[in-house]
């Protein structure tokens, strides 16, 4: 059955994801728009990243559209997903879709879908979709041979986003800075965006990996530390400041020091906060999701900030970002939302960011992470992964019906069931059990003062699973 997950569908080519598949899919989104929208003219951009196939996804969903008289405006290269929600806003289109698996192996892609705002569906749309797909499914595939070329527009995506980020980082404030950035474009859809406005900008920088690979160089194209050993050698040999890597469609980051030494994702988020909050006077709600640093708990604590938690998902922190309740809005797996910008992912942006607080605070980015522990204490954290089983999932759905009173010989202080088991203890200390929306596991994630007590957390915590 397809199934819409924390970040869209996503499926192995040849096995689930298949042309025809997709053909449903996107006739089931032709349907929900005319429902949606009735007597409306209805447009829609479609996108696609550097994946094995994407393009032609994206031809055949541009062509379904077409033969339910809906307008496609077609994207004309691989681009990231932000630079599509760009379009949605801008236009006022209906919808977007994107064919993209994100940080996926090359085996396999995906679909995400954005609505009129620009935002990620949230549930309850998608559920419909999904409902939809099941009423289609067992009838004859629909297969145009033939576009209705009259519906399908070209459009170039790069440069309305090129534009519309220029105003909101200060590139005087980064080139005056003199700092020199590694960049990795990991083969995906930031290629020509993301360097492309730092030589606009006449800012240094170095890159690799700035050309299309379905097979991402063999490894995953997602933003890990053991995916970006030759950005660390780059740093080193070209005596970069800092370096910085997106995904496979460009909407997640990731940051290495100037010593080449990956960068949690959870750290970043917490030296843009403080960073936003104290040098740019930023005031308003905080967001994170369950399962990301309770850094941002602490400088939402110190600040006198509204601090809001969703489920693991940008999409409800998109949500938040929409109904103005956030200035920002954080989860652990690179992801970031900040005002005045977009409700979408945007890993080019959170990198220009970077750059911008490292120039704006002066020193380096490890002297800036050693006084975020000065400031806030320090925070270890960590997630580990096992294999979801029957069993397993039996055993969570007990748990969250029934908490333990103690885990590892501590009090628990508080328990949070709206994604999983969340269980808080003092200190800021806290250990997650979930279920991923993307893959067939459980994760465990925690976080605590000392690596001991991380450590302990953990186990306690895999323990639980049996």
């Amino acid at each position: 059955m397809i199934r819409f997950g924390t970040s869209g569908w996503r499926a192995v080519m040849g096995e689930e994801f298949t042309f025809q598949n997709v053909r449903t899919v996107v006739q089931a989104i032709a349907n929900i728009l005319h429902q949606k929208f009735p007597n409306e003219k209805i447009s829609v951009v479609v996108n696609y990243d550097t994946r094995f196939l994407s393009e032609r996804f994206a031809f055949e969903a541009a062509k379904v559209f077409s033969h339910n008289q809906i307008h496609v405006f077609l994207s004309d290269r691989d681009a990231p997903s932000q630079a599509q929600a760009v379009q949605i806003i801008k236009r006022k289109l209906h919808a977007g879709i994107n064919f993209t698996a994100s940080f996926n192996p090359p085996e396999y892609n995906g679909l995400k879908y954005n609505v009129e705002s620009g935002a990620p569906a949230l549930p309850e749309e998608t559920d419909r979709i999904e409902a939809e797909i099941q009423s289609l499914q067992g009838s004859s595939a629909f297969c145009p041979f033939y576009p209705r070329v009259e519906f399908i527009e070209k459009i170039d995506l790069q440069s309305d986003y090129l534009a519309y980020i220029q105003d909101k980082v200060d590139f005087n404030l980064i080139r005056r800075s003199g700092i020199k950035i590694a960049v990795d474009l990991l083969f995906g859809t930031s290629r020509e965006y993301l360097d492309e406005i730092l030589e606009e900008n006449q800012i240094s920088f170095e890159e690799i990996h700035g050309y299309i690979d379905p097979y991402f160089g063999g490894i995953t194209p997602s933003c890990t530390e053991e995916n970006l050993g030759e950005l660390k050698s780059l740093i080193l040999e070209q005596q970069c400041h800092f370096g910085v890597a997106t995904d496979a469609d460009g909407d997640r980051f990731g940051i290495l020091d100037e010593k080449g030494n990956f960068v949690e994702q959870n750290l970043v988020l917490a030296l843009l906060l403080d960073y936003f909050v104290t040098e740019k006077g930023w005031k308003g709600g905080v967001a994170r999701s369950i399962a990301t640093t309770h850094f941002i708990d602490r400088i939402a604590r110190k600040y006198d900030l509204p601090l809001f938690k969703t489920k693991v998902g940008f999409k409800f922190l998109a949500d938040l970002f929409l109904k103005n309740q956030i200035i920002f809005g954080g989860e652990e797996s690179a992801c970031l939302v900040i005002k005045d910008h977009l409700p979408e992912k945007d890993g080019i942006m959170a990198g220009l960011l970077v750059a911008e607080m490292l120039a704006a605070k002066g020193g380096s980015l490890s002297q800036q992470i050693e006084g975020l522990f000065e400031k806030y204490g320090n925070l270890e954290g960590e997630h580990r992964d096992v294999p979801l089983t029957a069993e397993r999932e039996k055993r969570l759905k007990r748990l969250i019906k029934k908490p333990p009173r103690k885990l590892g010989g501590r009090e628990i202080l508080n328990i949070e069931t709206i994604d999983g088991l969340k269980l808080d203890f003092d200190g800021d200390d806290w250990c997650l059990l979930r279920l991923s929306g993307t893959v067939p596991l459980i994760r465990c994630y925690a976080e605590a003062g000392t690596e001991a007590e991380l450590a302990r957390l953990i186990k306690s915590g895999l323990e639980l699973l049996g």
